[in-house]
């Protein structure tokens, strides 16, 4: 590939811009909006020259619904030999592509599985997609160019190719992607109503839950429409679930108390742990059954990187990290995410090197023969 035209120049069109030019494409930008295409380019996403001959591929980023039109529209200006789009639903423009007889030999569905809370160009970045899955939906009649230029677009974004039919694809997503955005927002939307100093109290754990309810409205409504049957098929499985849960709730919340309730909400609470482990923390490696291994650290400087440094010479890997800073600001806990299996070996030996360590179901030596309890509590009691 020596030349592409991206159409559509938001966080994804933009961002795919970007790593193509890092892998030295020459990039053409065209945009309904001329302000965006304007601020794509001046970030040096590419360029706003009309391509003088057909480039070698068009790479549609613009919402599901407007996929075929524009596609029809750029097959009759020839503007390029093969043609991707970017959007997160493949069976509607699919679809569109064939009711305004589209060539569809020479189009090949995309989705890459990447994003960020914010939108626009100036959000983009070219390793967006390095290391995410890229969702590729050929079918008999792609012809084997466009599947290699497909094929190489993702290779040159740093992502890793998934072939699925659309109609595969759709029900995934609704699953791992539109369902969960939608439920985060349904979470978030409840929090207008509630006092300032009720959102006062927010932990990690509802940031977590509302953090992608951030996305743009009107591109997650036109997402939701085009997924929407797919989606509504996940939302009556919770459905079944939240009436259960509902039911065990308000019988656990009355004098009359239902012996099954309990045992009702801790089922469903373990069938969540078990999911929960199914999702790998990291693209493309099998799921690893972790623990989060809780360590008090004190507001100085170098004090994570010692940490990091001790758990890396107990040959321990970190699937994930998060910080959560206690209300003086001179403390804080950072909870190690690691596998089960080396989980007690750890906190042994950090508390063995002065560190104040929590773990489900351990328990640890007595504080005083390391002296690691009385040293922490202090660091979070010093003015």
């Amino acid at each position: 590939m020596r030349t592409a035209l991206v159409i559509g120049t938001g966080l994804i069109g933009t961002s795919v811009a970007l790593a193509l030019l890092d892998a030295g494409v020459r990039v053409y930008l065209s945009d309904s909006d001329p302000g965006a295409a304007r601020t794509a380019s001046a970030l040096g996403a590419g360029s706003l020259d009309r391509p003088g001959t057909p480039v070698d591929l068009a790479v549609i980023a613009v919402p599901p619904a407007q996929v075929g039109a524009v596609l029809a529209r750029s097959q009759a200006d020839g503007v390029a030999r093969a043609y991707t789009d970017v959007a997160s639903v493949k069976g509607l423009p699919l679809g569109d592509a064939l009711r305004l007889d589209c060539d569809t030999a020479r189009y090949v569905g995309g989705h890459p599985m990447a994003g960020r809370e914010r939108s626009g160009p100036c959000a983009a970045r070219a390793d967006l997609f390095r290391g995410c899955s890229w969702v590729l939906t050929p079918d008999a009649r792609t012809t084997e160019e466009t599947s290699a230029l497909a094929h190489e677009l993702v290779a040159l974004c740093g992502a890793v190719p998934v072939t699925m039919t659309a109609r595969a694809h759709d029900e995934a997503v609704a699953l791992v992607s539109h369902a969960p955005h939608l439920l985060s927002s349904l979470m978030a939307a409840q929090l207008p109503a509630a006092e300032g100093s009720v959102t006062g109290l927010a932990g990690q754990g509802l940031r977590d839950m509302v953090r992608i309810a951030g996305g743009d409205a009107l591109l997650w409504s036109d997402i939701l429409s085009a997924n929407a049957p797919a989606v509504a098929e996940v939302l009556e499985g919770l459905l079944v679930d939240l009436s259960v849960t509902l039911r065990a709730l308000r019988a656990l919340g009355s004098e009359d108390r239902r012996g099954d309730s309990l045992a009702q909400l801790n089922e469903l609470l373990e069938r969540g742990r078990t999911g929960h482990r199914q999702v790998p923390a990291k693209p493309h490696t099998a799921p690893v059954v972790t623990v989060g291994l809780d360590v008090v650290v004190g507001d100085e400087p170098g004090t994570l990187g010692r940490l990091l440094a001790e758990v890396g010479a107990a040959g321990v890997n970190v699937e994930d990290l998060q910080i959560e800073h206690d209300a003086q600001g001179t403390a804080g806990t950072v909870t190690l995410t690691v596998d089960e299996r080396s989980a007690q070996e750890l906190a042994l030996a950090l508390g063995r090197h002065g560190w104040c360590c929590a773990l489900p179901g351990l328990e640890l030596p007595d504080p005083e023969a390391f002296g690691y309890l009385a040293r922490a509590e202090r660091k979070r009691t010093s003015p």
